[in-house]
């Protein structure tokens, strides 16, 4: 399970965090937010309803959460004993990031990653 959980974490990671850089390169450039396939990738969720609009630095934040999901990802498959307090500490703050940027995947996949470590 914690190996499941491990892949799924990087998942996260790389899944939101190699299109965030896009995202922070492009909106750099440009001053917009990056679109695929013709949806916003970061901007018309709950950060905009509250007045947050996309910069730099909200996209670099996330980025850097990613990054820390990859490096959780790894150390749970790899078996370190700490991995999990990790993961569980990175959830809040990811699906403050998820819900913020309406990602409707990420909530799922942090909760189905949790669920596997409780059942470790």
């Amino acid at each position: 399970m914690q190996i499941a959980a491990g892949l799924t974490s990087i998942l996260l990671g790389l899944g939101f965090g190699l299109p965030g850089v896009l995202g922070i390169r492009h909106f750099r450039q440009t001053g917009e937010v990056w679109t695929f396939m013709g949806f916003p990738t970061y901007a018309g969720g709950p950060f905009e309803s509250v007045g947050l609009r996309t910069s730099t630095g909200l996209l670099a934040a996330f980025v850097l959460v990613c990054v820390a999901e990859v490096i959780a990802g790894v150390l749970l498959v790899a078996g370190w004993s700490s991995a999990p307090v990790l993961a569980y500490a990175l959830l809040p703050v990811e699906m403050v990031f998820w819900i913020g940027f309406a990602l409707p995947f990420g909530p799922v996949l942090g909760i189905a990653r949790t669920v596997l470590l409780l059942l470790r």
